[in-house]
């Protein structure tokens, strides 16, 4: 389940973030030589990507677009992958929302996260990395998975005490590997590499 040493996956659709009409603010040529650009979240692999809207489209922020192979309605191409630290203060703001979104449809996906986490040394546990699981809950997890997997995030919740809002400690993990290129194990993202996704 977790990406560790995984290589990037190609996203199929994504959400937009921000749809910046005069292209990013860092590209100095005149305003007239500009291409619209969006900002977008994989909606799979949480991928961040700057692409190229069709002539004449405004997508719009939240909406899912298709970005796999063939025909695309909204978007002509993928650009490039981007860090969180190049998103506009907008799509920054957008991104806790939209990952939400993404992993309350892939619950079953996170779920079994929480069925299969195991140790990555001796004395650390994938559960570790969760934002706000320490020892104590770490093992009141193990303990009730013995009895048998969990099904959902309800179930999660309802079977161990403490464990508030599983889906939400699942996106702040997702937040803190896109804020931090350099963080150390990956459970849900794929590192960064300077290449365009096409």
């Amino acid at each position: 389940m977790a990406n560790m040493g995984k290589q990037p996956q190609k996203e199929e659709h994504a959400l937009i973030l921000d749809y910046l009409p005069y292209g990013n603010t860092s590209d100095n040529r005149p305003a007239y030589q500009k291409k619209p650009l969006v900002q977008a979240l994989g909606e799979k692999y949480f991928v961040l990507m700057e692409m190229v809207p069709k002539e004449g489209v405004i997508p719009e922020i939240q909406s899912r677009v298709y970005i796999g192979k063939g025909d695309r309605d909204v978007i002509d191409h993928v650009k490039s992958r981007i860090l969180y630290a190049e998103l506009t203060h907008g799509a920054q703001l957008e991104l806790p929302y939209l990952i939400e979104i993404c992993v309350k449809n892939q619950e079953e996906k996170f779920v079994k996260f929480f069925n299969e986490a195991h140790s990555v040394t001796t004395r650390l546990h994938m559960l570790e990395l969760l934002p706000g699981i320490g020892k104590k809950l770490m093992w009141a997890i193990i303990d009730e998975r013995k009895k048998g997997n969990f099904k959902s995030f309800k179930d999660l919740n309802n079977r161990v005490s403490g464990l508030h809002a599983p889906e939400k400690v699942i996106v702040n993990r997702i937040l803190e590997e896109l804020k931090n290129d350099l963080i150390k194990y990956r459970l849900f993202t794929t590192p960064m590499h300077r290449s365009t996704h096409d």
